[in-house]
């Protein structure tokens, strides 16, 4: 094992920049995916005719594919209708793709999780059927939410590293380059790169508890 040379400080920043890719791929599919899979979610909680069955259809096709087949479809397969994006875009398109039906089904559950009664309260007392679901369904769906979305965060996290792929410089794709050039440096390159993972999922977990306690 070549510690030496895997932490040589070329060799580090080389793979701090990868994981610079990687957060900024995650943030933007994270960001992405929540307001999509929300908006998906509560479609389907609502039953609206015609739209309902549609977003069901398109989150259960999703969810049974797998990420690498979405990534790969997105990069290669949609140039060939003329609809063409960078390796950056595309992985962020295919992670928003497949985590927002992931995410509807979190939203799905958690709005579906609250008692009937507490709608039928809220129908009788006068409130709109999307009041009722802003002001009273929402806020206590969003509470039961937050340790699976966190849970999903993370998983989507990890999931940057199958955009290697792709050649997306990420954190994986940057470790494989420098082992590459000395094989000696493999264990110490992924042991940098496994801390620098548990580091951001390990914060994503904490934030995770705080949230549950300040909503408990």
């Amino acid at each position: 094992m070549d510690f030496k040379d895997a932490y040589k400080w070329v060799n580090i920043e080389f793979m701090l920049e990868g994981f610079l890719v990687t957060l900024e791929v995650a943030a933007a599919a994270i960001a992405l995916s929540f307001l999509v899979g929300c908006v998906a979610g509560t479609i389907r909680y609502m039953k609206i005719p015609v739209f309902s069955p549609i977003a069901a259809f398109l989150v259960e096709l999703v969810r049974n594919l797998p990420l690498l087949l979405i990534i790969f479809f997105t990069m290669f397969a949609l140039p060939e209708v003329g609809i063409k994006f960078g390796v950056v875009q595309s992985a962020i398109i295919a992670l928003t793709v497949f985590e927002s039906a992931m995410i509807s089904e979190i939203v799905r559950s958690g709005l579906n999780s609250i008692p009937k009664g507490q709608v039928e309260a809220g129908r009788s007392a006068g409130l709109t059927p999307f009041q009722t679901l802003w002001h009273i369904v929402l806020p206590q769906g969003l509470r039961r939410m937050v340790p699976p979305l966190v849970s999903q965060f993370i998983s989507l996290l990890k999931d940057t590293s199958l955009a290697v792929i792709i050649a997306l410089p990420e954190l994986m794709h940057n470790a494989n380059i420098v082992i590459g050039h000395n094989f000696q440096t493999a264990i110490p390159a992924l042991m940098l790169v496994a801390v620098l993972y548990f580091v951001v999922n390990y914060t994503l977990s904490l934030v995770s508890r705080r949230l549950e306690n300040r909503m408990a």
